[in-house]
């Protein structure tokens, strides 16, 4: 089996199907097999998934596990010499998982790769490409200089506003919603950090790819869409903690020892002071 491909549903039936869809649509010559891994969704989708693809291999939870410990089902079980983790909101192009493996199959240095990812306006998903979240980088994207300023690089180490999005070349960090790992990488440094619940776990997994002497590489030869959820609408509250909560996992693991007690105490109150606002923002989004 060249590629096992990891999709983790919760509540996105109709998404799921189209991207299945879209995978089964692909034109390559690598064989592929499809996990998808459902997380207590009761939305019917297993059984759509079922009837439509009989072929994907799917895995039931009796509860919602988390993004991470989901995927990580999926790898335990997947065959494929890559994994690559999708999202369930992503349509993939015709082309797109043969470039992916040639591209790794020709570089074999490359741990983790990652192509374009546009929103379903056309505009780029800045995620897909990123910097660590050093304390400097997330204080300039957290308050609004990134925004301000998307081509300076000083004020643009998380997103990289200064790369041309249709170059390549070896970045940080990917995004969990299209990685493609080589499976000599993923038993080198090990599968997702379980600590995460849904946000940072695709950082924290390039951060150990890349301390292993591997590396992290954006390569937009081809391209996916990312239909992300409508940021107009207001978010749980589970939500809105699981992403504060990951950037203090992230911050303790990886950099709170590298760091002055002074830069640490601003990092936690950076966050503290960023998790309020975005709790008094989000309340004053409508319910739908």
């Amino acid at each position: 089996m060249d590629l096992s491909i990891i999709i983790v549903n919760y509540k996105t039936k109709d998404l799921t199907l189209a991207c299945i869809e879209s995978v089964f649509s692909s034109t390559t010559s690598y064989n592929y097999e499809i996990i998808l891994i459902d997380n207590a969704s009761n939305d019917g989708t297993i059984q759509s998934v079922n009837e439509q693809f009989p072929q994907v291999v799917t895995i039931t939870n009796t509860e919602n596990v988390g993004f991470s410990r989901a995927n990580n089902q999926g790898i335990r079980i997947a065959k494929g010499s890559y994994v690559l983790l999708l999202n369930s909101d992503t349509i993939v192009q015709r082309d797109t998982l043969d470039i992916m493996l040639r591209f790794m199959d020709e570089n074999p240095i490359v741990g983790a790769s990652g192509c374009k990812i546009v929103l379903p306006d056309g505009s780029l998903d800045k995620a897909c490409k990123r910097g660590f979240p050093t304390p400097s980088a997330s204080f300039y994207y957290a308050f609004g200089f990134a925004k301000l300023f998307p081509k300076i690089h000083r004020f643009n180490q998380y997103q990289l506003g200064y790369l041309d999005a249709d170059q390549q070349y070896p970045i940080d960090s990917l995004v969990g919603a299209f990685m493609l790992v080589r499976r000599e990488t993923i038993e080198h440094v090990g599968m997702l950090d379980e600590e995460f619940f849904m946000y940072g776990e695709d950082i924290d997994w390039c951060y150990r790819i890349k301390e292993a002497g591997w590396v992290n590489y954006y390569y937009p030869k081809t391209q996916i869409v990312h239909h992300k959820g409508a940021s107009s609408r207001r978010k749980p509250y589970k939500i809105i903690y699981e992403f504060h909560r990951a950037m203090i996992l992230f911050h303790n693991k990886h950099y709170r020892k590298k760091y002055s007690w002074f830069t640490n105490a601003m990092v936690y109150i950076g966050v503290g002071v960023k998790f309020a606002l975005s709790l008094a923002q989000n309340k004053l989004r409508p319910t739908r």
